[in-house]
């Protein structure tokens, strides 16, 4: 009688078992790696009072850990070659990499750390949220908040085809609080830097 009983009990927790071995591979946190061939990591900044000047950064490399089912970013890094700055002006740009600015040779790299990401609102498929984390530029590390955005999470349907996620994200940091400060104070370059990412990170499967 007690077998009867207890055949049951084993049958459900064999189809649990095999209900949560089913499950995708990707209903944990997984590794993301930004695709070398499809970012974007772009800055503007008031020249004079007359126009913005906007710039890209052409050299970066990065990584994330996803949770796709929790549309969750456990965490990141995204490293910044500061002397592949590029304002389309090459003298402009000697001197955004020089001491003035970037500092390139003693400060070669533009770090940005996550730390934690609060989700938001979801529209139109996307999810919006806060990505709190630490930048570090000229070597100083300061604290800053991204507003995120997680884009579409899914086979890539041409070349590599792999799993891919897109996030966007921007935030506005003062320049001076890294230090760099040059022409503040005269009007000639503002403080405040918008800085826009755009990225395609691939699972690492």
């Amino acid at each position: 009688m007690e077998s009867r009983r207890r055949f049951p009990r084993m049958l459900a927790a064999a189809v649990l078992a095999g209900v949560l071995g089913a499950a995708p591979a990707w209903a944990e946190p997984r590794s993301y790696t930004i695709d070398p061939e499809h970012f974007a990591i772009g800055f503007q900044v008031e020249h004079l009072g007359y126009a913005d000047i906007i710039g890209l950064f052409l050299k970066a490399s990065g990584r994330f850990e996803y949770d796709e089912a929790a549309r969750t970013l456990k965490s990141g890094r995204v490293v910044v070659a500061a002397d592949s700055v590029f304002s389309n002006h090459e003298a402009r740009d000697r001197h955004v990499r020089d001491s003035d600015f970037l500092d390139a040779r003693k400060h070669p790299e533009i770090v940005f750390e996550a730390t934690g990401f609060e989700p938001g609102a979801e529209r139109d498929g996307r999810l919006h949220g806060k990505l709190a984390g630490r930048l570090t530029l000229l070597g100083q590390t300061h604290p800053v908040v991204l507003d995120v955005t997680l884009n579409k999470a899914a086979s890539y349907p041409f070349g590599h085809r792999m799993h891919t996620l897109g996030i966007s994200a921007r935030t506005t940091i003062e320049r001076s609080r890294w230090g760099m400060d040059y022409g503040v104070s005269r009007g000639m370059v503002g403080d405040a830097v918008a800085l826009r990412f755009e990225l395609e990170a691939m699972r690492d499967d």
